[in-house]
């Protein structure tokens, strides 16, 4: 069960309002799911009260609506979108498709909207990317038609995914994907985003990083996690390396199967999350080329879950949480990030982190001071040198880590997320 987390801002002046989520899903570890919490405890810590609509949801059942055919994995959408983009003309029957579908989530939402009386949304990422075409014309319309305030929570855009660049749905994505609107605020992650938006479809948006709870410690690891990693099959005298993210390409992840490999130390490598929506050929990748360079590498997401447990078998499961904390070293080898999860993830449990300089970071981040290893495009003599020696001095790697920390505190806590989301809602309600 989806749990609010413990928080300190205290509640603003500003009117108590109902705000609806609304996106694909609202479950997991995704980066979507992850923020969206971020959001809705700070608002809800403010005076707020938040209710979700969506395909798949992990809140409360009393405050969220379930609509199947919202999710992108439901099979009508899939089938929708695998023309969608892939074919260059549009048959007639896909277009009806899009209308009826498109027509059956309004209402959904109309409902959903009065049921819960709400006074405001916010939608996360689902008139950002086409994963579900017609829950994002359904949006369009009904903001078009009621004129409600709206955010559009954007994470990433369709133009950063090669996918989505061939297909025969411009017409749908050039009106929804984001819609232009006078009543809807537009955030986004990063500056370069900001960017794209204004220049695409001369919008401004406010720029609004993803957050951790830094004004508040994780808690020091437990008894519980205590033998993660023997459990992941890992030796005691092993350097635990974790790669906290989803498998896909974008994520670069051999990258981090050749440091393992060049340590020339007993290591293995752990992956927390599973593929997702972009199939397993990847995952096939790397479990050859980790053979290939004689690599121990652990597929854990059967294991590695946003919370602890046990599965149907009685197995136990542990927090990615309780993943960062045993670990001896992060890598993040991204070529492409929205902002960066696992950076933020990685600052807030204090463990170092070797990461590649993708444009995000390189822009954004990087220049806030971190002390982290980097890399530019592939592994160096220098990164392998950099990240042996930060396990072999761990009073090293604390002292980064402690600096990092603080330094997060001040750009990317929950506290900086109130103000701005205050600011929002003042705009938003004339307040």
């Amino acid at each position: 069960m989806f749990e609010q987390p413990e928080y300190t801002i205290t509640q603003g002046k500003l009117t108590p309002r109902r705000i609806g989520f609304v996106s694909t899903r609202f479950n997991g570890t995704d980066g979507v799911s992850l923020e969206t919490n971020k959001w809705a405890t700070t608002l809800e810590r403010l005076g707020h009260a938040c209710f979700y609509f969506s395909g798949e949801s992990d809140r409360p059942p009393e405050r969220s609506r379930v609509v199947p055919r919202a999710h992108f994995l439901n099979p009508e959408i899939q089938a929708i979108q695998a023309i969608a983009f892939s074919a260059r003309q549009r048959p007639p029957e896909i277009t009806r498709q899009i209308h009826e579908l498109t027509d059956d989530l309004k209402n959904e939402l109309y409902r959903f909207i009065q049921d819960f009386d709400i006074e405001l949304l916010i939608v996360e990422n689902a008139l950002t990317i086409p994963l579900n075409v017609p829950l994002g014309l359904a949006l369009t319309e009904l903001l078009s038609e009621t004129g409600m305030p709206a955010i559009a929570h954007h994470h990433d855009f369709f133009w950063e995914r090669q996918r989505f660049m061939v297909g025969c749905v411009w017409d749908f994505i050039d009106m929804a994907f984001p819609p232009h609107l006078p009543s809807l605020r537009h955030v986004v992650i990063n500056s370069l985003a900001a960017e794209q938006l204004g220049m695409r479809n001369h919008t401004f948006s406010l720029l609004i990083p993803n957050v951790m709870d830094f004004d508040n410690s994780p808690p020091p690891p437990d008894a519980y996690s205590a033998d993660l990693k023997t459990e992941l099959g890992l030796a005691e005298d092993e350097y635990f390396l974790l790669q906290p993210t989803r498998i896909v390409p974008r994520k670069g992840i051999e990258h981090a199967i050749e440091l393992t490999e060049r340590l020339g130390q007993p290591a293995s490598l752990v992956i927390s999350h599973a593929s997702g929506d972009e199939g397993d050929e990847y995952a096939q990748r790397l479990r050859e080329y980790a053979k290939l360079l004689n690599v121990r590498v652990r597929f854990a997401s059967a294991r590695v879950m946003k919370e602890r447990g046990r599965d149907a078998n009685g197995t136990k499961i542990y927090s990615l949480g309780d993943a960062y904390e045993r670990a001896d070293l992060v890598t993040y080898p991204s070529t492409i990030e929205g902002f960066g999860n696992a950076f933020l993830e990685a600052l807030y449990y204090r463990r170092p982190i070797v990461v590649n300089n993708y444009s995000v970071y390189n822009i954004d981040i990087k220049p806030k001071g971190f002390e982290v290893i980097e890399f530019d495009g592939f592994i160096t003599r220098a990164v392998v040198d950099q990240a042996r020696d930060l396990l072999k001095r761990p009073a090293r790697a604390r002292e980064m880590a402690d600096k990092n920390y603080a330094l997060a505190t001040h750009h990317y806590s929950y506290t900086m997320l109130a103000r701005r989301l205050e600011t929002l809602l003042a705009e938003a309600f004339g307040e």
